[in-house]
């Protein structure tokens, strides 16, 4: 299989299923790591902060580096600051969505008319949503950190970030900017700032929709591995196919 210089590495049924670690993506990375290679970590997961990021892959036996750590609550607030800087933002979501805000200046306030932005939120209320849905009615741009209607865990899949968001589209009819995957800005941010060419550059996930779709809308190289959501047979059934399935990253090594 070909060798890239950027490996973006998804987390959540890659890397490890709530508290459990996938034992062959941890042999994998620091198989990596013994080449030299240092992977990204591409996470939709906008309830942690990078800190907490590392802190976890640490516990699992990786030790990574903060600036290859990239959320979608980091990418939405970079996001934000770089397309409405100076505006109010009101949100719903978890520590690593408002202190990602926080350390790009964002100013954060309990209702703005400017700019809504949502993140997973394992303690939502009905309040929240209403005060949500009366930010956007009243004009506020509608941002999303992620589509994920489902995340895997060790108890199964769990209600995600998108179906939350999908909720609040159907009671504002507004359709909301998504910043995580599928979408390719979180593989952008990461080109831009590390100077790479798409050529060099890889997406590893467990899902088809988000994952695999993100770096196929981007237009860099897929791998799939059959750890989490998507099993392999359903991603061969696929219009566009991943470049290389397997059935766990120990296949790489």
């Amino acid at each position: 299989m070909k060798t890239y210089k950027c490996y973006c590495i998804d987390l959540d049924g890659t890397v490890y299923r709530g508290k459990q670690p996938i034992k062959e993506t941890v042999q994998f990375v620091h198989h990596l790591q013994h080449q030299g290679i240092e992977p990204f970590f591409v996470t939709n997961n906008a309830s942690q902060t990078p800190d907490q990021v590392l802190s976890k892959l640490a516990g699992f036996g990786i030790i990574a580096k903060r600036s290859h750590i990239m959320t979608s609550a980091l990418a939405a607030a970079k996001y934000i600051a770089l397309h409405y800087p100076g505006k109010e933002v009101s949100m719903i979501g978890e520590s690593g969505l408002r202190e990602s805000l926080l350390e790009k200046g964002v100013c954060i306030v309990p209702s703005s008319k400017e700019v809504f932005v949502m993140g997973i939120d394992r303690d939502i209320t009905y309040e929240k949503i209403a005060q949500a849905s009366l930010d956007i009615r009243q004009g506020a741009t509608f941002i999303s950190t992620n589509s994920d209607r489902a995340f895997p865990n060790e108890r199964g899949l769990m209600p995600g970030n998108g179906a939350f968001t999908a909720l609040i589209q159907s009671s504002t009819g507004v359709e909301p900017i998504y910043i995580g995957k599928p979408h390719g800005h979180m593989l952008e941010m990461i080109q831009l700032e590390h100077q790479y060419s798409k050529e060099d550059m890889v997406m590893i996930g467990d899902n088809y929709d988000t994952d695999i779709m993100a770096g196929i809308n981007f237009g860099i190289d897929t791998i799939h591995v059959n750890t989490g959501v998507t099993s392999t047979e359903e991603a061969l059934l696929k219009p566009e196919r991943p470049t290389v399935t397997l059935e766990n990253l120990v296949e790489c090594i």
